[in-house]
């Protein structure tokens, strides 16, 4: 499973959904989805564009947790 944590870069900078919308150019309810972790698809552009706004790596905003049932 994927999990988006960008909620949480967001919440450290005490930054809201609308702030982060005009910052990034990126759709109100685009952000939401992020926030809310119900995105399907991540443009490489947006990736950028979180990376460049809060000075992080990819693996800052993304983490990959096995699913319980692999072995």
């Amino acid at each position: 499973m994927i999990k988006l944590k960008l909620h949480l870069l967001m919440a450290q900078k005490r930054m809201t959904q609308k702030e982060l919308s005009k910052l990034s150019g990126i759709q109100p309810s685009i952000v939401n989805k992020y926030y809310n972790d119900t995105i399907i698809r991540i443009p490489r552009e947006h990736l950028d564009i979180f990376c460049k706004l809060f000075n992080c790596k990819i693996e800052d905003l993304i983490e990959y947790i096995p699913d319980e049932t692999q072995e």
